[in-house]
């Protein structure tokens, strides 16, 4: 193969990183390629849910698909601002 590479590199979809991270916290982490991210909420948001008895674990869920949408939707306008197309776009 010659010349440079032209593959556009893989964006996640603000969405589906929330909706993987709520489902099981920590997924839309890894969905995003952030996987050290992911491996701490798949371990603190089980932690906070049988520590507290379910009370804190609520807050860590919702945080955790906070985080993925947010890093997701960041890493996109990156891609954006650097004139790279959207690979997922019909």
């Amino acid at each position: 193969m010659g010349g440079g590479d032209t593959r556009i590199p893989r964006m996640s979809r603000p969405g589906v990183a929330a909706l993987l991270s709520f489902v099981i916290p920590g997924v839309g982490q890894i969905y995003n390629g952030e996987i050290w991210r992911g491996l701490f909420w798949l371990v603190v948001t089980p932690g906070l849910w049988v520590g507290s008895g379910g009370l804190l674990g609520w807050v860590c869920h919702l945080a955790s698909a906070a985080t993925a949408y947010n890093r997701a939707d960041l890493k996109e306008r990156r891609y954006l601002r650097a004139g790279l197309s959207r690979p997922f776009a019909t």
